[in-house]
């Protein structure tokens, strides 16, 4: 939340000078690419914190193919991931973990998503597997999606390509595949995700 630079930031037509910590907690939520899970239960891990309601954290993670998994383990969504103390938690994949810090912020229900290289630990594959279903898992939000794999871009409705700070080229993959740089990353990129 630094001061910019130059030029102002206005959120509804009021400076974001005017706007608490406690107002930007409820807008936003973000997961970054160094996202920790804890020992604790799925349940405990998806809601982090907040009000611990089992249904809303069940409905949550419906949203994904994780629920079939968590259903299968012994104590399903109360199941407590990774070791703790003497008890020997569940391990789960890097993938699933990755699904789990998404849920956990899509848990919040803010209408605000920041998402920094959220799938950066996966193959190709699997991050793809999680970019079909994106958009039904984040509708009726605003997300700023943050990347250097350009597959994760073919879903957004508006990409903007930035070098040294700046704007270089805009718009929806279709016209951007067709243009210079985002078709020079793309062709270079492309090749793990056919």
């Amino acid at each position: 939340m630094y001061e910019p630079t130059e030029g102002e930031i206005l959120l509804k037509n009021k400076s974001l000078k005017l706007y608490t910590k406690d107002v930007f907690d409820k807008l936003y939520l973000v997961v970054f690419q160094d996202f920790k899970l804890f020992s604790y239960s799925i349940k405990d891990n998806i809601t982090s914190g907040l009000d611990g309601d089992t249904r809303k954290a069940e409905d949550t993670l419906k949203k994904t193919d994780l629920f079939e998994r968590v259903e299968k383990m012994p104590k399903r969504i109360e199941t407590v991931i990774y070791q703790r103390t003497k008890e020997s938690g569940a391990e789960i994949s890097c993938g699933k973990a990755q699904k789990l810090a998404i849920l956990r912020a899509l848990y919040k229900d803010s209408p605000i998503v920041i998402l920094d290289e959220p799938t950066a630990a996966l193959d190709p594959k699997s991050e793809s597997e999680i970019y079909e279903n994106f958009n039904n898992l984040v509708k009726n939000k605003t997300t700023i999606f943050i990347s250097y794999r350009m597959n994760s871009c073919k879903f957004c409705d508006d990409t903007i390509v930035m070098d040294n700070g700046e704007i270089i080229e805009r718009g929806h993959h279709d016209s951007l595949v067709k243009g210079v740089v985002y078709n020079q990353m793309w062709n270079a990129q492309a090749k793990y995700y056919l």
